[in-house]
């Protein structure tokens, strides 16, 4: 057991499987007591059971540690208050939330449906918005804590996960929201964007070359959760973790501009904009011939 989380209380969602257990396991290892939240449902939301964030609880129990199992969803406002009172009636205060739950629902734009729309919205991003609701509430009473969201490389786009993808962009501006709005009071708010083998990068249509375990994730989290991270400012940012690789994403800022004298007209934004302005080059369309061949051949990496 370590100590870079001693005393604190920390509540990860989709805690049952993959990253979230490894967050759960790794807190716990460095002296968090942990709300281990899992509704327990298969990678597409069905068949909820609450029998997987208990066998965590059981897992942490084992190994020493303190949890309790909390099996709500947190796609409902009631789930995601749930987590954050659980945590104060077992142990009186909250630290931290991590928000990893989430499920996917591929389909191309032009055929998704309402059906598979929603969910993966509610789940994602809504299940985000709950639990810091409910969380950032607390932590302002206290003047301190930490909000850690899971967003993903898709932020940039995905050619048959556009749910996904909407998700995970707007999981960042949420995180970057929280750090604006609960700076003075002492709460800090960060982003991961793992590449890690698990149930979901197992349908990624395209051979990574940079991936990782679970369990790296999780030391990044863990740091990140920690009053070490807290005291050099760390805050507003989203970082990707792949295995032995760590990076930092730019924050948002606008990249060239150009001014009318007399304001502009079709006519001038047809002369100057191709020129002047530009455009930033999308990353993942260059990649598109690569993505269609893999996923034509199956190179798809490995599950754990």
């Amino acid at each position: 057991m370590g100590n870079f989380l001693a005393g604190k209380v920390v509540a990860v969602t989709g805690a049952g499987r993959g990253i979230g257990r490894a967050v759960a396991l790794a807190a716990a290892a460095e002296g968090a007591r942990v709300v281990v939240n899992d509704y327990g449902v298969s990678m597409d939301g069905a068949s909820p059971t609450s029998e997987i964030a208990e066998g965590v609880v059981k897992e942490i129990e084992a190994a020493g540690g303190e949890a309790v199992a909390v099996a709500d969803d947190i796609s409902t406002m009631a789930g995601g208050q749930r987590v954050v009172d659980v945590a104060l009636s077992s142990y009186g205060r909250l630290d931290g939330v991590v928000c990893v739950a989430g499920i996917l629902r591929e389909r191309m734009l032009f055929n998704m449906s309402e059906e598979e729309w929603d969910p993966v919205l509610a789940t994602h991003l809504k299940g985000t918005f709950t639990v810091f609701r409910a969380a950032s509430a607390v932590m302002r009473k206290q003047r301190s804590g930490t909000l850690i969201g899971f967003t993903s490389g898709n932020h940039q786009g995905s050619v048959s996960q556009a749910n996904y993808s909407a998700a995970k962009g707007g999981i960042i501006s949420l995180v970057r929201s929280a750090a604006l709005g609960l700076n003075k009071y002492g709460v800090t708010a960060n982003a991961v964007a793992p590449v890690a083998r698990t149930r979901m990068s197992a349908n990624v249509p395209m051979e990574l070359a940079e991936i990782g375990s679970p369990e790296d994730v999780a030391a990044l989290v863990v740091y990140l959760l920690s009053d070490a991270a807290r005291e050099v400012g760390i805050t507003g940012q989203v970082y990707t973790v792949a295995g032995p690789k760590i990076a930092v994403w730019a924050q948002p800022r606008e990249l060239r501009s150009a001014y009318a004298s007399g304001g502009w007209t079709v006519e001038k934004i047809a002369e100057f904009l191709p020129g002047s302005v530009g455009v930033d080059p999308m990353p993942m369309l260059g990649r598109l011939q690569e993505m269609e061949r893999a996923a034509r051949e199956g190179n798809r990496p490995n599950a754990q």
